[in-house]
């Protein structure tokens, strides 16, 4: 029998491609992770606040050089009703030094972690300069504050610190905006809920969706204000949004929060993802105030003048032009958003020609962040995703997605374009949640990138990046003088023989979550570094050359480079 010669060609097709290793490959390690607290949540979610937290935060809580993970909570409604679950749990990573795959244990306990609530999202960084990473978890009717002490302890003081706020609080980012030292706090609002008079689940039009009744809002909801906590320098904080121009007036529902320079004035500005609302881009005026001006630059709808459900946000530069661009998560049907900055020329949705907006279409996007997964020097993209609604298990088909859903990573391909290869990468065979907060961060020092993920209602999942190929990569930990110890708001430019490369270090991203404060630079195989120059958060510059890859570079401000550690890929 003769086989065509087209059926030929396909099947060595195949092969080749069946025979070639993924451009970027995820393994689950929950299982050996130790990290195996559920997230709490109701099972059926008849109110907004059960379907909204919780966040993740990777960070070095005993200054051992590996990565540890604090996850909020959750809770439900019954259960705040009699105390509250306690804010948060606390993983240390043990062995880090002996192990491939990172091992955690629970110390919580010892931590002195033990504030009830409902626990929202949560940040790690050293508010008051001490040289001790402090902890701050957003909350439904009260956030929690601790202050490190170090070696992973840390002591409860949320009644004086001015942060316990009130009211349905969710994201959290911090930056030195107006260049005083220290660092300063944004928290935006969701709806305004009383428990003792919730919305009927199923009772108006904005609580059915495709024909079943599910939980209210936040349509038909009234929205909650956004709050700017100014660092007073004493360890205390004053509420002053309003003042400074960030206070939300419209009370619009807000989510996601990232500092960051978009216009490169050397000023931090601020995004804010609103949920079913425009988005807002404030713009620093380096008076210690801010003028919102999404809707002028393109950043408060999508490229069709339309608002979306926006949840999850990032900030970087995917396209290494030496702009910052944003892309958020965003409610099903409507697509994730990629936002190109184009400088003077304000922002432009590039979804569609880009390539992550249609594979999105069918998904309730959530945490998500620019990573090199690869190595390659192109960022690109890892969105989570899951349903706000349990009950829309009723109605999965072939064009509707269940609560539970998979995840989308779009490989950067350097042309401004990216690919989606969730099915290449293993993730695709994962069991499916509904998740939201996800951080990243590599977490066994091995130059890759990984994710810890918190699942609605379930087991946390953790992702150890096995990509395997000739790239390289380097990172620097930067220690800034002052009170803004972990350098919050510098930036880095790596500039190689190919290209130059920005990062900044921000704390508060993705959904209700924040990623490793050390920025890491992706390096094709051989490609050596020229340069590395950091624009400190006070304005001022500081040139280290000779900083070899594969390393993790350690800079203090106005010293001389001292101390590195090698990272330990075993390909390069």
């Amino acid at each position: 029998m003769r086989i065509p010669l087209i059926s030929i060609l396909i099947m060595l097709s195949c092969l080749t491609a069946a025979s070639q290793k993924p451009v970027i490959s995820f393994k689950d390690v929950s299982r050996e992770s130790g990290i195996d607290a559920s997230h709490i949540s109701a099972s059926d979610n008849r109110y907004i606040v059960e379907s909204m937290s919780g966040g993740v935060a990777v960070f070095d809580c005993d200054k051992d050089g590996f990565l540890d993970v604090v996850i909020a909570n959750g809770s439900t409604v019954e259960n705040f009703k009699k105390g509250g679950d306690p804010f948060l749990t606390l993983y240390r990573q043990i062995d880090g030094a002996r192990t491939k795959t990172p091992k955690f244990e629970n110390v919580t306990a010892a931590a002195n972690l033990t504030r009830k609530g409902w626990g929202m999202g949560v940040t790690a960084v050293d508010y008051d300069g001490d040289s001790n990473v402090d902890l701050f978890t957003t909350g439904f009717n009260g956030n929690a504050v601790y202050r490190g002490k170090g070696a992973c302890k840390f002591e409860d003081v949320t009644e004086n610190s001015g942060l316990k706020g009130v009211g349905f609080q969710t994201g959290a980012a911090w930056a030195d905006y107006d260049r005083d030292g220290d660092l300063d706090l944004f928290v935006p609002g969701y709806v305004s809920l009383d428990l003792t008079n919730l919305p009927v689940f199923g009772s108006s039009k904005t609580c059915s969706y495709r024909g079943i009744r599910v939980q209210c809002g936040p349509r038909g909801l009234p929205g909650e204000r956004d709050y700017f906590y100014r660092n007073k320098g004493d360890g205390t904080f004053e509420e002053i949004g309003e003042k400074i121009g960030v206070g939300d007036k419209d009370k619009y529902f807000g989510l996601g929060a990232i500092f960051s320079d978009y216009d490169n004035d050397g000023w931090v500005d601020l995004y804010v993802a609103n949920d079913s609302s425009p988005n807002f881009l404030y713009k620093n005026n380096r008076d210690g105030t801010f003028s919102e001006v999404g809707f002028e630059t393109g950043t408060s709808y999508s490229g069709a003048g339309v608002e979306q459900g926006s949840m999850g946000v990032a900030f970087a530069d995917y396209d290494n032009d030496g702009y910052l661009d944003i892309f958020v998560t965003n409610f099903e049907n409507e697509h994730n958003t990629l936002y190109r900055n184009l400088g003077v020329k304000g922002f432009l949705d590039v979804s569609t020609e880009a390539g992550v907006a249609q594979p999105s279409r069918r998904f309730v996007g959530w945490g998500t962040a620019f990573a090199d997964f690869d190595n390659d020097g192109f960022l690109d993209l890892l969105a989570v995703n899951g349903h706000v609604y349990p009950q829309t298990e009723l109605i999965k088909s072939d064009t509707v997605e269940g609560f539970r859903q998979a995840f989308l990573l779009h490989r950067n391909l350097g042309n401004g374009k990216f690919e989606l290869v969730t099915h290449t990468s293993g993730l695709q065979v994962l069991p499916l949640f509904s998740r939201r907060g996800a951080a990243f961060g590599d977490l066994n020092n091995d130059g890759l990138i990984d994710a810890v993920i918190v699942n609605l209602g379930d087991l946390p999942t953790v992702l150890l990046n096995t990509t395997a190929n000739d790239n390289q990569a380097i990172f620097f930990k930067l220690v800034q003088k002052g009170k803004n110890r972990d350098a919050i708001g510098a930036r880095l430019t790596l500039t190689t023989e190919k290209r130059s490369m920005i990062q900044e270090v921000q704390a508060g991203a993705s959904y209700l979550s924040q990623n490793d404060l050390r920025l890491h630079f992706g390096l094709a195989k051989g490609e050596k570094v020229q340069s590395a120059e950091i624009r400190w958060s006070d304005g001022t510059m500081q040139k280290i050359l000779n900083v070899q890859p594969n390393q993790i570079v350690r800079v203090e401000q106005g010293k001389e480079v001292v101390a590195t550690a090698m990272l330990r890929r075993s390909n390069i």
